[in-house]
């Protein structure tokens, strides 16, 4: 049976050594001492390792089933969905008005990983709402969000997102579900939405859709798209709960993983909803949500990865086969354990490497969002923007990767249910489709991001990079051996990257764009390039000054090493991929595949 302990440890040393937060001046970071950060991932540790973590394999198992239009959770998920209600964790970080508790979205975002590692499909229930929250605070009437947020907030009500419908998914100019406007100044909404997480459940008293439709008569294509709240029971003045909508969930979609988590078809027939934002621009709305839940499906992806790791270390270290190439390291004992083997460490480092630059990466973008919302820093802003689908589609392409390597550990075993390894990689899977499959996250990344605001952002992301090496370079011979001059490199390659694009892009936008995935990838090895370097510093700084764990802060600066000596060269390889260009890819007519 799997197993899970959340890294509180190695999230303290991001937060506090890494990260230097109460040095921050981003508004409410300085009460985050290490006492309150500490206290606040213990806590989360011990719910995830008791309530939830026991139930994901239930989840797994038993999945989501409908009975005439009603979805029921698996066993025990309404008992831990209402603990985790009781204690206020789905409210962390929202505003305190609306009984939030008001912390910086970094620690939402550090007990996110810790819940999701522990139960992935019983985190998207609140995970879902607080996105649907999100775009509420940021583009309801004051009417709207005293109806909604509060009970959204305390998930009471919980939320979702709809986009996709049978004939479009990306390509939502294809929508046809239509909004009619009322008498009443409501609409009414007739259509239907597919792949909804989380739209039916016996979770809790109501359920706030987010729906996209297009208002007869409006714009063509995308630019007619508005968004609107339907709930599944009308909500009265007084906030009680009034009819039942005309929204129903038709059937679940049987999946390869997050089972626990209902996957609804939505049928809305003249459901009642109301215009969120203006008339014909509900993507700007919905994009509140999508690039808070992209961020959020970067962290699934690490916390698969992070949770398999787990597993796999255990089971390398008792697992018996074969002997050490250098003699028997378990004499007494019929074989050594295959932790022993080369190749099995390669494994496990890879992994190791990228779970923690990657959980660093996805703290410092959770503190870029504090920046650019509490401090109104519209650098932070951009560069956010920037590294979103960096974020979300290298997290998760690697963190898959990752949960297959750690399958892979354990041999056969590892492909039998009773290990758990199979449930990490099927889970891991569905990060890398939905919330914008990594394909369009690439070509968002090459074919708007880089170029946005003059690509003002790219290039202050350069020069940070520059200005690190620039700062730490030339104080120690082995530091700048092992970590300045690998990211210099790296960086080098990002930056050729970018004027290849530029010499190439406008004249053969082929040219480009199928080199996106690879840029995407190159891309985000110099983000863990840097994350690793940055670690690798507070590591030996904190040495230099007598820390008490020197263990844990040696044990960082091997690990960065292997990153840095292992991984990192990849963004030579993508680069030599990027500029051979398009003509290999678009060499066959479609007829010839």
């Amino acid at each position: 049976m799997p197993v899970y302990n959340a890294p509180i440890k190695d999230m303290q040393f991001l937060l506090h050594d890494v990260l230097k937060i109460t040095e921050s001046e981003i508004p409410g970071y300085g009460d985050l001492d290490r006492d309150f950060t500490g206290a606040i991932l213990q806590e989360a540790g011990k719910i995830s390792s008791e309530v939830l973590q026991p139930l994901n394999v239930i989840g797994d198992q038993q999945g989501c089933r409908i009975e005439n239009g009603v979805v029921r959770t698996p066993d025990g998920f309404k008992d831990a969905f209402n603990q985790l209600c009781q204690g206020g964790w789905p409210g962390l970080d929202m505003p305190e008005q609306y009984g939030g508790q008001g912390l910086p979205y970094l620690m939402n975002s550090a007990v996110s990983e810790i819940f999701s590692a522990a139960n992935q499909s019983f985190t998207m229930y609140q995970g879902l709402t607080h996105g649907a929250v999100s775009a509420i605070l940021t583009h309801g009437s004051d009417t709207q969000k005293d109806m909604f947020v509060p009970k959204m907030v305390t998930c009471e009500w919980t939320g979702t997102m709809n986009l996709t419908e049978p004939q479009c998914g990306t390509d939502l100019a294809l929508m046809r579900t239509k909004a009619e406007k009322q008498d009443d100044g409501s609409y009414a909404l007739t259509g239907q939405k597919i792949f909804i997480s989380a739209g039916e459940h016996d979770l809790a008293q109501n359920i706030i859709h987010l729906v996209l439709a297009k208002i007869p008569g409006g714009p063509e294509g995308i630019k007619g798209v508005s968004l609107f709240i339907v709930p599944k029971f009308m909500v009265n003045e007084n906030g009680s709960l009034g009819d039942r909508n005309s929204v129903m969930c038709s059937s679940l979609e049987h999946k390869m993983g997050v089972h626990g988590n209902a996957t609804c078809v939505m049928d809305y027939d003249g459901a009642k909803g109301w215009l969120l934002g203006q008339e014909h621009k509900g993507m700007r709305a919905m994009f509140t949500m999508m690039n808070e839940a992209r961020l959020g499906v970067g962290m699934q992806g690490l916390a698969q990865a992070a949770v398999a790791y787990q597993n796999a270390v255990a089971y390398a270290k008792e697992r018996l086969q074969g002997r050490a190439a250098t003699g028997a390291q378990n004499p007494d004992g019929p074989a050594d354990p295959i932790i022993v083997h080369p190749d099995i460490r390669r494994s496990l480092m890879d992994q190791r490497a990228f779970v923690e630059g990657g959980r660093a990466l996805l703290l410092w973008g959770a503190s870029l969002i504090d920046h650019a919302h509490r401090g109104k820093n519209t650098e932070a802003e951009g560069l956010i923007s920037l590294l979103t689908p960096v974020i979300k589609g290298f997290l998760t392409d690697e963190g898959f990767n990752m949960t297959v390597q750690a399958q892979q550990i354990y041999g056969g075993h590892g492909y039998i249910e009773e290990s758990g390894m199979s449930q990490f990689v099927r889970d891991a899977r569905i990060a890398m489709v939905y919330e914008g499959a990594n394909g369009i996250q690439a070509l968002d990344l090459v074919g708007r991001k880089l170029a946005l605001d003059g690509g003002k952002h790219m290039l202050g992301f350069i020069d940070l990079v520059k200005s690190w090496i620039k700062e730490n370079a030339g104080q120690n011979d082995v530091f700048d051996q092992d970590f300045v001059e690998p990211l210099k490199s790296a960086s080098k390659d990002l930056q050729a990257a970018g004027m290849y694009f530029m010499a190439h892009g406008m004249k053969n936008p082929n040219a480009a764009l199928a080199g996106s995935t690879d840029f995407l990838h190159l891309f985000g090895h110099v983000c863990l390039g840097l994350m690793w370097a940055r670690m690798a510093k507070a590591a030996k700084d904190a040495l230099a000054a007598g820390a008490p764990d020197a263990t844990f802060h040696e044990t960082k600066l091997t690990t960065g090493r292997y990153y840095m000596a292992r991984r990192l060269p990849a963004t030579a390889l993508h680069l030599a991929r990027i500029e051979n260009g398009a003509e290999t890819v678009m060499a066959l007519d479609a007829d010839q595949f």
